[in-house]
């Protein structure tokens, strides 16, 4: 049964025409409510996740609950399908269960609130904010177990539930929730800082109400959506053909042993409207890498691909949604059956974009962008650390890597960034301030970035040196399936995690591990992968490749994958370059419009030689939808 609104006044609103610099000031006005909700927010919470990293997402909506501005897209109509309940003025509502609002959020880690704006008796808007916890309980610190085979195994899941309800604060509920974290403070107090954004996005959503009238504002916000459609509409025309195409890409393994997971749809054009289906894509896994879709949620992706490439003008909203339909195969990788695990979900939600432009590209290859950092890859480190007075502490650290983005149109990929461009790194000064570690290396990883004409963007190489005993775990991916190249442009590095012990000895471990034991003075290099390259690498200028040898972004040797000879000071040999290029020119075939390097086989054959880690185990399921069974 759907969520039943409240509303002592029904009077509907009225449909009134904007003028364009009314609806210019209103829509600039959200746009600064929602940068707002991101201020308040960092300035109350206290996990580095979303403190300092700004690992949360801000909504504000229509009545209806379609997103007008924000970053995630809207998870409200999932949420208002599947709560069985009132909404009334003075609720908030507060949840972190995936299968309770149909994957509205897709881990339990993310806590959303969300509250409905009430004003003379009529709902007018919700505003939402949802930030990742950085821990919830579970069988392991962070809350995240890659072994996990359910998700009663990754700590507390909340249903919708109230946590404002008519006026009044439920502390019994808070005590509970709070009762089942390793680190009740900072959840406390992101907590606190998640309820903080909704409320003064809410009251910029009535200021503005009051300024223009009820009416006005509503017939803004429905205008705005409008608007998106009438420019998605177009864009769809433009960029999506009636014929049929199709991608796949990978996640790696599932830090069981097991891989390649499979990610496969294909995307056609039916009149206005989009289809995209997955059919093809693998069955679920009975690790910790199933991502629970949300229909909504992909068509976000989807709209933010579309107007970040085509047309980064548009504002991005909910209006376009009716233009898509979107297929999800029950029992996959993307659509789990409870109660399979789903806190690793993040490396299928990254893999998604490349898909998307890999679909995308195919019409029009002078927008294709190549495969680039599309996870978002987690550091766990905890313990106990001594204090002088004899006493220890409990400290936890979860950190979000960066890497390579991928080679453009337009340019290179930048260097060490994140899969979200609003997160921001969490400063070596604060890691070494309240975590017992110290960072000797911050810097990009040469050469990871694969060669094009505009060369992909490098992994960042960060090694962490402890100071105190303790675990860690690691969540990364791309080491086995390398990210792929387009238009010429090879495939970027994979991603590689070194721990070398107190006592000189090294060992290569997995990038999805966990209860490893760390001693004081060990080092950790954790090394993330690179960007795939855009266009001939042969046609990018030699002096320009000498300068990045110069800057620590390219190697000499490197530089031949663009055809330069150069020596370590980046000094270009012209002739030799010319012979060089000559010789691969000539010896190459044709361009391919996607370079994916070695095909899966020859990764497997080659896995333990080049990785120093042996080839995952292809998955195979028997008659249970989610189980797996070693291949023999």
């Amino acid at each position: 049964m759907p969520a039943r609104i409240i509303e002592p006044n029904t009077t509907p609103f009225q449909k009134i025409a904007i003028d364009p610099v009314t609806l210019d000031i209103i829509e600039n006005a959200l746009r600064n409510a929602r940068i707002e909700m991101d201020a308040t927010l960092v300035r109350t919470a206290m996990s580095p996740g979303i403190r300092e990293q700004g690992d949360a997402f801000p909504l504000i909506s229509d009545p209806a609950g379609k997103m007008i501005v924000g970053q995630f897209g809207s998870f409200i109509d999932g949420f208002l399908k599947q709560f069985d309940g009132t909404i009334e003025d003075g609720d908030m509502i507060f949840l972190s269960d995936p299968y309770s609002c149909g994957g509205a959020v897709s881990h339990s880690n993310d806590w959303l609130v969300l509250l409905p704006v009430f004003k003379d008796g009529r709902l007018l808007a919700y505003t939402a904010m949802f930030g990742h916890q950085s821990d919830i309980g579970g069988s392991v610190p962070g809350s995240m177990p890659i072994g996990a085979s359910s998700i009663f195994e990754e700590g507390v899941r909340i249903p919708p539930v109230k946590i404002w309800k008519k006026g009044e604060y439920n502390e019994d509920l808070m005590k509970l929730v709070m009762h089942q974290t390793r680190k009740p403070d900072w959840c406390q107090a992101d907590l606190n800082a998640l309820i903080a954004s909704c409320r003064v996005a809410a009251r910029r959503v009535v200021e503005m109400a009051d300024r223009f009238g009820d009416d006005v504002y509503v017939s803004a916000t429905q205008e705005l959506l409008a608007r998106n459609h009438r420019a998605m509409k177009a864009l769809l025309a433009m960029a999506v053909a009636e014929e049929p195409v199709s991608f796949e890409d990978y996640i790696c393994d599932d830090g069981k042993g097991y891989g390649p997971y499979k990610i496969r749809c294909t995307m056609w054009r039916d009149g206005d409207r989009v289809i995209l289906d997955f059919q093809g894509t693998d069955p679920q896994s009975a690790a910790s890498i199933n991502f629970f879709l949300n229909e909504n949620m992909f068509k976000m992706f989807f709209g933010i691909y579309m107007i970040m490439v085509f047309d980064p003008q548009i504002l991005f909203n909910d209006g376009f949604y009716d233009l898509i339909e979107v297929r999800i195969p029950e029992g996959s990788l993307l659509k789990p059956h409870f109660p399979a695990a789903l806190s690793g979900r993040t490396h299928a939600l990254g893999r998604i974009f490349d898909i998307l432009g890999g679909l995308l590209g195919q019409k029009t290859p002078e927008f294709l962008n190549a495969a680039g950092f599309s996870s978002s890859p987690h550091l766990f480190y905890s313990g106990w650390d001594s204090r002088e007075d004899g006493t220890r502490d409990w400290f936890q650290l979860f950190q979000i890597g960066f890497g390579g983005i991928p080679g453009r149109p337009l340019g290179d990929g930048p260097d060490g960034h994140s899969l979200w461009p609003g997160f921001t790194n969490v400063p070596n000064e604060f890691l070494e301030r309240y975590f017992p570690l110290r960072i000797e290396r911050y810097a990009t990883a040469p050469d990871s970035g694969g060669a094009g004409l505009h060369r992909g963007g490098n992994g960042i190489h960060m090694t962490y040196r402890f100071l105190a005993d303790g675990e860690i775990a690691i969540h990364d991916d791309r080491w086995f399936v390398p990210p792929w190249g387009v238009n010429g442009g090879h495939p970027g590095a994979r991603a590689k995690k070194v721990l070398e012990r107190a006592d000189g000895s090294q060992e290569i471990v997995g990038n999805k591990v966990e209860s490893v034991a760390v001693k004081a003075g060990d080092l950790l290099h954790f090394i993330t992968w690179g960007g795939g390259g855009w266009g001939d690498p042969l046609a990018r200028g030699p002096e320009l490749v000498g300068l990045e040898i110069r800057q620590g972004l390219v190697t000499a040797q490197g530089a031949r994958d663009y055809g330069v000879v150069a020596d370590a000071a980046g000094t270009v040999d012209t002739a030799a370059t010319q012979a060089l290029r000559a010789e691969m020119s000539a010896s190459r075939g044709e361009l391919p419009l996607f370079d994916y390097g070695p095909g899966i086989d020859a990764l497997r054959a080659n896995c333990e030689a080049e990785t120093g880690l042996p080839a995952p185990v292809q998955p195979v399921w028997n008659s249970h939808p989610g189980m797996r069974e070693a291949a023999e």
